[in-house]
Order: C-alpha cells, then sequence, then structure tokens
C-alpha cells in the first residue's frame, strides 16, 4: 500500500474531493494500490482526455462528476455522475472530456 492510501484509510471520505480539476490538464491520485488491483480517481478539464488504448485487465469506470464520452471497440458512449461502465481486458478504449469530468478507475488484475 502507497504512502497516500495509508492515509486515506479508515476514513470516511468523498471520492470526487480527492482530486482537483486544473486547467489544461489530468490530474490523478492514486487511492489504493495492491497486487490484484488499482483504485485512482481522475479529473480531466474540457478537452482533455486519454487516446486509444489496450489494458490487459478489466476496469470499471465510475464517473463522479460531470460527463465522459467513453469509446469501447469503436462504440462511444456518454456515461454522467452517479454512472459507470466497464471496459473488458484487451478491447481498446478511450475517454474524452467534452465538460470536465472526474472518475474513479477501479482496474482488477487477474
Amino acid at each position: 500500500m502507497s504512502v497516500n492510501a495509508i492515509q486515506l484509510t479508515e476514513k470516511v471520505l468523498y471520492a470526487a474531493s480527492l482530486v482537483d480539476y486544473q486547467a489544461g490538464s489530468v490530474v490523478s491520485r492514486e487511492i489504493l494500490k495492491k497486487g490484484t488491483g488499482t483504485v485512482t480517481v481522475f479529473a480531466f478539464d474540457a478537452g482533455q482526455g486519454l487516446s486509444e488504448h489496450t489494458a490487459p485487465f478489466d476496469a470499471m469506470v465510475h464517473v463522479l462528476d460531470g460527463e465522459a464520452e467513453i469509446t469501447i471497440a469503436g462504440t462511444a458512449r456518454t456515461v454522467s455522475a452517479g454512472e459507470l461502465i466497464i471496459m473488458p481486458a484487451g478491447k481498446p478504449h478511450a475517454l474524452k472530456a467534452e465538460k470536465r469530468f472526474k472518475m474513479m478507475l477501479i482496474m482488477i488484475r487477474s
């Protein structure tokens, strides 16, 4: 467990407050890291994103604030605050912030 994660252990937290928006940037904060997976919170400013890539593990995105366009295997979907989507291992995916948004990414390694 990282030092950062230890500081968060056993506390009640509001996930969206763990990262702040920064103009023209993507900000991330890893809140849990284990051999079996990671939990990371991101803040994307409008116009930012992640280019198409694949991952060897399943990943779940939970949008905490705003909305994102998430494309999986060529199909784009709008995911809004409170909603989540699973990105299957090995399928190409990308994220785009039409407006700024925050998300929690849960990556499961197995």
